[in-house]
């Protein structure tokens, strides 16, 4: 038989799922097949509305290649593994005379844990949580769940807590769940045999499509344990997401809370001598933490120093003890022991790290608002590392042996992949070396026609915005915009304390029209309130950037207080500024302005979701229409039609709010 070809295997699965073929899906197939074929790597940039999930399956399974699908969002892993591949994999059976399995694998601790669940948390004296099922009717919302859970546990199939609808408290479910550190393994555990996780990782194995997160994928390339199963093509979906969440993998963290859980855990294993040394070793850096103050540390301080060195040294002499003794005294001695055993190896990891010192390193000092009074105020605090770049270990580790396919609606910067690509660990598209991958970088626009569907406004006339200072001008700005749109606005604000002010003074100015706010009800309640009455806002921070999808008329407006550059104390952000200008380059333009047109970028595409969807991107920011760098961010923004002129963009909402409501009204009298 002859092969079939690529057009034909992506109209079937087109056909299957109930969607129409577009020329970008078509043109992104094509690429994707030759990509994997040449064994290359490829930057795809697919518009909303382009049907890219179908763009990157189809050509990857008419491969028959062992295929890694990596995500940063539980909705597209859900999509992909619930309606995309089924459909996909029926709809070609016929055509490739094969049926591909395809499998979700997520970290350890996404998975319930049989053991936790029957046989109980190692218990930590000072935390006091009860035996949790001890209790024939517990009353408490931890007791429910904890009765929900193990109800759950006869039934799921799958032990994974994505599956349990509705939810559990994070509380809830770490009692009855274990980081890979603090597993037994299946071979020690009474409950390997049935392990969820460990089920998970053996479907894995034999499956030709493996879907998983952007997190357990930075686990495999940093790690070295790799976690993933062998794979020749790796397909990396919301691309845009990756640096950001493989930086939080490779970030460590010490707080007085962790450190002194740690003391707890180890003390009733080893002898007491081992057990004061840690203790001492952790007031020493509790002392430390109540003096901290937020901010960068170039160089670690003296006592510091000490105190690290103290806690690593303390540390290391507990891990000894523990491996060298036994106590049979202590119920369920194995899981006691792997629970402390991950508590001080931790610490003693990342007092390690900083103690050791690194360039490619960052350090700093942190501090949250307190929260439960004086007994939690050290709660906030904490000290972290994180990398300056995870460039150098995303190009040795991720675009070695194999393809590697990188997609979402943002990636080409400023028009074009390069800072994207850098940011990545890849040189200038083309360029020659022998240390750097070779790429391609793909546009296959949108579906969408965005100069007719879509208006963009930058409000000129505003004060240039000065960090945290009054702007009354914009408010005023903002309240004439949702009044002309007749509400039907998404709000997207550079702060969480800039979002809060701006809804209390418009709930006040302008009654009429509702007013959502991040914070006050769960993100996916307040989007499908939001969704549901078209008078009203939504108003919101970083989430909301990235994570609304609002078709049709309640999202006719969205609005930006200001370019979301990144906070000039923010410690990373700055150390990788410095960084590349003391290379010689712009660092404000390779890090602010990169990240800034990241955020916007993702934040316009709120606007237009369907073919049908009219409205405004409003910039409340006059530096996008008159500073230097105003360009690179417009250029990374969908094409819009562009504006300065306030009055138009007041006629021009009012219309679109007029169609919206004649529309509604005729859905109505139907």
């Amino acid at each position: 038989m002859t092969k079939p070809s690529l057009s034909e295997l992506l109209h079937a699965a087109v056909t299957a799922v109930g969607g129409t073929e577009r020329p970008g899906q078509v043109t992104m197939a094509e690429a994707v097949a030759e990509a994997i074929d040449d064994g290359a790597h490829l930057l795809v940039q697919a518009g909303t509305g382009t049907g890219k999930s179908l763009g990157y399956l189809v050509p990857a399974l008419a491969q028959g290649e062992r295929v890694v699908v990596a995500t940063a969002t539980l909705a597209l892993q859900r999509q992909l593994v619930e309606r995309d591949l089924p459909r996909t994999v029926e709809s070609l059976h016929p055509l490739l005379r094969r049926r591909p399995e395809f499998a979700m694998l997520k970290g350890r601790s996404n998975y319930l844990c049989l053991h936790r669940l029957h046989e109980g948390v190692p218990q930590d004296e000072e935390e006091g949580l009860f035996d949790q099922f001890e209790a024939a009717a517990p009353t408490s919302k931890l007791g429910q769940d904890l009765l929900r859970l193990r109800d759950w546990s006869d039934e799921t199939e799958t032990g994974d807590r994505d599956d349990l609808t509705p939810g559990v408290s994070d509380r809830a479910w770490s009692q009855v769940s274990v980081s890979s550190r603090e597993c037994l393994g299946a071979t020690k555990c009474a409950y390997g045999a049935e392990c969820f996780a460990e089920a998970a990782r053996e479907r894995a194995k034999l499956a030709e499509v493996v879907v998983t997160n952007h997190a357990l994928l930075a686990i495999d390339a940093i790690e070295g344990a790799p976690v993933l199963p062998q794979h020749e093509v790796l397909i990396v979906d919301e691309a845009h997401e990756l640096v950001s969440r493989v930086t939080g993998v490779a970030t460590g963290e010490l707080t007085p809370g962790q450190v002194n859980r740690a003391v707890r855990r180890a003390a009733k294993l080893v002898d007491e001598k081992a057990a004061d040394q840690l203790q001492t070793a952790a007031e020493g850096f509790e002392r430390l933490m109540e003096l901290a103050l937020p901010g960068r540390l170039e160089e670690i301080p003296e006592d510091l120093g000490y105190a690290l060195m103290a806690l690593r040294d303390a540390c290391r002499t507990v891990i000894s003890a523990i491996g060298s003794t036994r106590d049979k005294s202590v119920q369920d001695e194995d899981a006691v022991r792997k629970q402390a055993l991950a508590s001080v190896e931790s610490v003693h990891d990342v007092a390690e790290r900083i103690t050791n010192g690194s360039e490619w390193d960052v350090v700093w000092y942190e501090r949250h608002e307190p929260r439960g009074g004086a007994a939690q105020r050290w709660s906030g605090a904490s000290l972290r590392v994180a990398p300056m770049s995870v460039s150098g270990l995303l190009r040795e580790k991720l675009f070695t042996d194999r393809s590697v396919i990188l997609t979402s609606a943002t990636l080409k910067l400023g028009g074009d992949f390069n800072g994207v690509g850098a940011s990545l660990g890849l040189g200038p598209e083309g360029a020659e070396g022998d240390d750097l991958p070779q790429w391609k970088g793909v546009d296959v626009g949108s579906p969408f026609d965005y100069p007719r569907q879509g208006i963009l406004y930058v409000a000129k006339h505003l004060a240039r915005p000065a960090r945290d200072g009054d702007r009354g001008d914009m408010l005023d700005e903002l309240t004439e915009l949702i009044q002309a749109a007749g509400g039907r606005t998404l709000g997207l604000f550079s702060s969480m304390r800039a979002a809060q002010l701006a809804a209390e003074e418009l709930r006040s100015r302008i009654p009429e029209f509702p007013i959502l706010l991040q914070g006050e009800e769960t993100l996916g309640e307040l989007i499908k309130n939001f969704a549901a009455d078209p008078k009203t806002c939504l108003f919101g921070t970083l989430s909301l950037w990235q994570g609304v999808d609002v078709p049709g008329p309640s999202c006719q407006l969205v609005v930006m207080d200001k370019i979301p550059f990144p906070r000039p104390d923010d410690p990373l952000m700055s150390a990788r500024q410095k960084a590349v200008e003391e290379a010689g380059g712009n660092g404000f333009m390779a890090v602010a302005a990169t990240h800034a047109a990241l955020l916007m970028a993702q934040g316009a595409g709120r606007l237009v979701r369907a073919s049908g969807d009219r409205g405004v991107v409003a910039v409340l920011d006059q530096r996008l229409a008159t500073a230097r760098y105003g360009s690179y961010l417009k250029a990374s923004l969908p094409d819009f039609w562009y504006t300065t002129d306030r009055n138009q963009v007041r006629k021009s909402l009012a219309a679109i709010d007029a169609a919206a409501q004649g529309a509604e009204a005729g859905t109505a009298a139907q």
